[in-house]
């Protein structure tokens, strides 16, 4: 096993590469669509599981040693953050995202833990300046403490709400400070798991306040980025209010948070959902909503969330198609939301699953470009809608029929053949191009 300091910078060798410490398909400044691939892609580091998790599940304890030497608090997340930006730079990730107790001790009491925040938060933007990184986006941990078993800003209890007020407040700032483009929301115990003690009406008024609230400070203090909900269906609570994208989009537009307010969308919360990945971006799309991804994959004999690298080149694939259909990333990107598995405890396995993933979202990338190229797919959508580019059709995607014309309409033309979707020959299609030799 390699140590830490052994490691060097891993490079594209392309292919043909035997070489497991490098890119097959990743090539950071290789042109695609006028367009470096890093500016594609956008990959993010997630400190949460890279530098934080050992290896702990539901069933067992840590199987890595992630304390790198220190024991004091304030020196241990100080080599944390060195490490985080060293491993950055072998891998040529630009990003990173955090949530607040991710890079900080938690202290005595929230006044010594907002401290060791702010401490920490000046040594990261010395680190993002000497190793040219930047935040993709930040967040408070508002589910982690007991304080939150009930929700956060949907607690019953309004003490809770106005310590997840002052945690978010200090996220936000942070995100100001380091130049943050997005800040997520993601609703961990947002949520209830019996109506028997929930006030849903409550709960969901307070969260849209609360929404409100965060949005009004940020933009007061200059914020220009994006606001993202992470929708999950559940775990830890039985029923999220952030259910999918659609039931995410209801409360947007319910607490007048559209214009703000974009989606954050996760590979493994889709599936949980009971949706398709691509499913939730395109959700996202159509509703003008699509903002970032975390980028991992689930086990579809597990239903929780495993958070695994993501290496399924159909899901990267069509995933990519949707984000270059949109037009490519703004303020958002793919943030590595995944964790090495309990049995892979070494650093090197840390590296190997973000070259795997790196490399399948470059794959997906280079495959979704083939596909619009290709244009069948396309092609094949287009034609199957076009009945509404003439005659009734016409009116009725400009809007400018009524059911009374439609009934006269209907009665003289009720011999109707509708096409076949050829489900099987598109997916054929997409196999030749992912398999093309």
């Amino acid at each position: 096993m390699k140590k830490y300091n052994e490691i060097e910078k891993v490079v594209y060798k392309g292919p043909d590469s035997k070489d497991p410490f490098s890119f097959k398909y990743y090539n950071p400044d290789e042109v695609i669509l006028g367009k470096k691939m890093r500016e594609h892609l956008k990959f993010a580091m997630s400190y949460w599981h890279t530098l934080d998790y050992c290896g702990v599940d539901m069933f067992g304890g840590p199987t890595e040693d992630k304390s790198w030497g220190e024991t004091e608090p304030m020196k241990l997340y100080k080599k944390r953050a060195d490490v985080a930006f060293e491993l950055m730079d072998k891998l040529s990730i630009d990003y990173y995202c955090f949530h607040d107790v991710d890079v900080a001790p938690k202290g005595k009491n929230l006044k010594e833990f907002f401290d060791n925040f702010k401490e920490i938060v000046d040594y990261l933007a010395v680190l993002q300046k000497k190793h040219n990184k930047k935040l993709l986006w930040c967040t408070a941990n508002n589910f982690g403490d007991k304080v939150f078993m009930a929700g956060a800003a949907t607690s019953p209890n309004a003490d809770v709400f106005a310590l997840s007020a002052a945690k978010v407040k200090a996220c936000l700032d942070a995100n100001i400070k380091l130049g943050g483009t997005g800040y997520v929301f993601w609703g961990g115990r947002e949520g209830y798991d019996t109506l028997l003690n929930t006030n849903m009406k409550v709960e969901l008024d307070n969260l849209g306040y609360f929404m409100q609230m965060a949005r009004d400070y940020a933009r007061s203090k200059g914020y220009k980025g994006d606001f993202y909900i992470e929708p999950k269906p559940k775990e830890p609570t039985k029923h999220q209010y952030d259910f999918d994208a659609a039931t995410a989009c209801n409360f947007l537009r319910t607490y007048n948070l559209m214009d703000d307010f974009r989606l954050n969308i996760e590979a493994n919360h889709a599936t949980l959902a009971g949706h398709t990945f691509e499913h939730e971006l395109r959700t996202a799309r159509v509703n003008g909503v699509f903002g970032s991804i975390d980028a991992n994959q689930g086990d579809m004999l597990l239903g929780r969330d495993t958070d695994q690298f993501p290496t399924n080149v159909y899901d990267t694939t069509l995933c990519m198609y949707e984000v270059l259909k949109e037009g490519g990333f703004t303020n958002g990107g793919l943030n590595f939301d995944a964790k090495t598995r309990r049995q892979s405890n070494t650093l090197e396995d840390i590296l190997l699953a973000y070259i795997a993933g790196m490399d399948a979202f470059a794959l997906g990338l280079r495959k979704a470009v083939k596909m619009i190229e290709d244009g069948r797919i396309d092609e094949f959508k287009e034609e199957r809608y076009r009945s509404y580019q003439t005659g009734i059709g016409e009116k009725i995607s400009q809007k400018s029929t009524n059911f009374e014309e439609l009934s006269e309409y209907a009665l003289k033309h009720d011999d109707i053949n509708v096409q076949s979707g050829r489900q099987e020959y598109l997916e054929s299609v997409l196999n030749s191009i992912l398999f093309e030799k």
